[in-house]
């Protein structure tokens, strides 16, 4: 895959996907924040798949920033909260 689109990373309805890096401390307390609440996530880690990390830096107005996350309407944010979240999703 030369170049990810959102529609190739769209969840199911109730979860997100999360793109992130092992090193990043917002990924990794967003993570422990769903998974402290129940909600269904898949990571995806732009350093280890091919082409996500410009995919996030499109998302992002040129930024690899991290987590970004994709809802199943096919719309993304940048850093949620599990707050935002929940309530994106609507569980």
């Amino acid at each position: 895959m030369d170049t990810a689109t959102p529609a190739d990373f769209t969840p199911a309805e109730g979860t997100i996907t999360m793109f992130s890096t092992t090193w990043c401390g917002y990924c990794n307390r967003l993570k422990k924040q769903l998974d402290a609440q129940g909600i269904g996530y898949t990571e995806v880690n732009i350093e280890e798949v091919e082409g996500t990390a410009a995919l996030v830096e499109e998302l992002n107005g040129g930024n690899q920033t991290v987590p970004t996350v994709i809802f199943p309407d096919g719309s993304a944010a940048t850093n949620p909260s599990a707050a935002q979240v929940k309530q994106k999703l609507g569980v």
